[in-house]
């Protein structure tokens, strides 16, 4: 179970509207499924925590199989996203995702606070 219950964010007024960031693509299909899944069990609990959360992993799940767009479209969308979010939260194994770290690089540019999943 991902723990996230130290996540401390100073709220500013309102709620915080969190991005999720962590790996998608994976060398099987059943591997994308569980970063898909993983990603579904950490929103469900930041929602909990009482964010409102973009999840890019189901915004555009598996959109690959049914257009010939280029896979750049969905990362120019997650980063507009994220660029309109108060915080991102980086899911375990991020480092090994290069839309991730793109996506990491823009919170650091935009100066949002970046939070990370415990996996301890």
């Amino acid at each position: 179970m991902t723990k996230i219950t130290q996540l401390k964010i100073k709220p500013k007024e309102g709620k915080n509207l969190i991005f999720i960031s962590g790996p998608y693509k994976a060398r099987t299909e059943e591997e994308k499924r569980e970063n898909i899944w993983h990603a579904v069990r950490v929103a469900c609990r930041l929602w909990e925590l009482d964010f409102f959360v973009i999840c890019p992993h189901l915004n555009t799940a598996n959109f690959e199989n049914f257009t010939d767009l280029d896979e750049s479209v969905w990362l120019e969308g997650d980063l507009e996203m994220l660029s309109r979010c108060d915080c991102v939260f980086m899911l375990k194994g991020f480092e090994a995702s290069s839309g991730s770290l793109k996506e990491y690089e823009l919170a650091q540019k935009l100066g949002l606070p970046i939070y990370y999943e415990d996996t301890t």
